[in-house]
């Protein structure tokens, strides 16, 4: 790592540095759930689409490990949308009959 590259910006979002993931995975964070536990990564407006990739390949060379080996975290998309109406009442929600 050279003199200035623990200051380099992986995540714009949250202003994450490479230090900082560094440090994570140091500190026993080897997946990207766990690096991101650590320092709020790809916890911003991009929910890590900017950065996911780069923390991805930090993870693998820093456990020289093939990046496939690195597991991705998945996106899920909400199982049944829920009216907004629904949540703000405070009534059981009954995901039967929505």
């Amino acid at each position: 790592m050279s003199c200035g590259d623990s200051d380099l910006l992986i995540c714009r979002c949250e202003e994450v540095t490479k230090g900082e993931v560094l440090q994570a995975i140091e500190g026993g964070a080897h997946t990207l759930w766990q690096v991101r536990r650590r320092t709020r990564l790809g916890m911003g407006t991009c929910q890590g689409r900017s950065c996911q990739r780069l923390v991805a390949r930090i993870i693998a060379d820093s456990l020289q490990a093939p990046i496939e080996t690195v597991l991705t975290p998945s996106y899920r998309a909400p199982f049944q949308p829920v009216p907004l109406e629904t949540l703000c009442s405070g009534e059981y929600l009954d995901l039967e009959n929505l």
